[in-house]
């Protein structure tokens, strides 16, 4: 799993974004969603609806999918590889305490995306690489509302991990437009955004836009 030596520069740190973890409104949502990918580059979606049921989960992805595929952003169902590959969506993100990496590759086929939570541990991302996961997600870098975190993993994992392995690290928990550029420097490969993103003062087109320039700016 040793990165081989760049031939060429690292491509810029992309934009990972995830929904909030309950959609009162899912058509308004929808409407936001679209204002974001308009707005600039977005490599990843990631619908993340806590404590909604299979139904409403279908619901979102049915309407949410749809929006992100055709502007190319691949769309990523968190814990479910069942539902994941029942709806049709491009990939699955795991946690420690969800299915493991091994069986949501056989549930979702070669072809899907799998990301792993590693939390602050490199070697959990070394198992999850080795398990076949496409990338590993590190975090919670900052504090954030989103999610209960109890991990703080160091920017030092992001630099050791992008030297010394093959597969994308994804940096997550509390980045802001403000603090994005640092985890990128570091090594991230993608920042994660939830809050960041919907919550910005300015609405989310103005903080995709945001995001999308301060990466650029961190290379």
């Amino acid at each position: 799993m040793a990165r081989q030596p760049a031939l060429t520069p690292r491509p810029p740190c992309q934009l990972y974004l995830i929904t909030p973890p309950a959609l009162a409104d899912l058509e308004a949502f929808a409407g936001l969603l679209e204002q974001a990918l308009d707005a600039g580059e977005v490599a990843a979606l990631q619908i993340r609806l806590k404590d909604a049921s299979d139904d409403q989960i279908r619901a979102a992805v049915a309407l949410l999918a749809p929006i992100a595929q055709a502007r190319g952003v691949a769309v990523i169902l968190n814990d479910r590889p069942d539902l994941a590959k029942a709806t049709g969506c491009d990939g699955v993100h795991v946690g420690q305490d969800d299915t493991p990496v091994a069986e949501a590759r056989r549930i979702m086929g070669p072809d899907a995306m799998i990301g792993a939570t590693c939390h602050d541990s490199r070697h959990l991302g070394m198992e999850a690489a080795e398990a076949g996961a496409d990338y590993v997600a590190f975090g919670a870098f900052f504090p954030t509302e989103t999610k209960e975190t109890t991990h703080r993993p160091e920017l030092t994992d992001l630099s050791a991990w992008q030297e010394t392995m093959e597969v994308p690290c994804v940096a997550i928990g509390g980045i802001t437009v403000d603090n994005a550029a640092v985890l990128a420097a570091a090594g991230a490969d993608f920042v994660a955004v939830s809050a960041g993103v919907w919550k910005h003062p300015e609405g989310p087109a103005a903080a995709v836009r945001a995001f999308n320039a301060t990466l650029a700016a961190a290379f």
